[in-house]
C-alpha cells in the first residue's frame, strides 16, 4: 500500500499565502489562516504543496493503517477556499444551517468568498472540530 502523498513539509506558509494570485482569494486565505491560528493556538504547517494544516492527529484508513493528518486546515483553491475539518460535517448541521453560502463534501467545506459566510459561525465550527479532534 502506498504512503499518503500529503505530508507535512518545511515550506513557508507565508510564502504560499503571498503567492495566491487573486487579491480577494489571497486576503481570504490570510484571514482564514489567522482564524485557524487563533482558534487552535497552533502554528500553521504546509502539508504537501497546497494545504495549510493545524495540529496533527492519526486515524485508521480503510486498510486499518494509522495515517497522520491534521484536525483542521485549508487550501485557497482557484475557485474557492476549501476548509478541511476532521471527523466530518454531519455532526455540525446546526452550524452549517447558519453559516451562509457554502457547499460541503464529507469533511470539506467549500466557500467561494469569506464574505459569503458568517465568520463567527465559521469560528465555532472550527472550534468544535478542533476540540473534538
Amino acid at each position: 500500500m502506498a504512503e499518503p502523498k500529503t505530508k507535512p513539509t518545511d515550506a513557508s506558509v507565508e510564502d504560499f499565502l503571498a503567492a495566491v494570485p487573486d487579491d480577494t482569494r489571497r486576503a481570504d486565505a490570510h484571514a482564514v489562516c489567522a482564524l485557524l491560528t487563533e482558534v487552535t493556538a497552533t502554528a500553521p504547517v504546509m502539508w504537501g504543496d497546497a494545504i495549510v494544516g493545524f495540529g496533527r492527529t492519526q486515524y485508521l484508513n480503510g486498510q486499518g493503517k494509522a495515517v497522520e493528518w491534521f484536525p483542521v486546515g485549508f487550501s485557497p483553491r482557484k475557485q474557492q477556499t476549501v476548509l478541511y475539518l476532521y471527523g466530518g460535517l454531519e455532526r455540525h448541521a446546526d452550524l452549517l444551517a447558519r453559516l451562509g453560502k457554502h457547499s460541503t463534501g464529507r469533511a470539506c467545506l467549500y466557500v467561494k468568498r469569506l464574505s459569503d459566510v458568517d465568520t463567527e459561525v465559521l469560528e465555532e465550527l472550527v472550534r468544535r472540530t478542533w476540540t473534538a479532534g
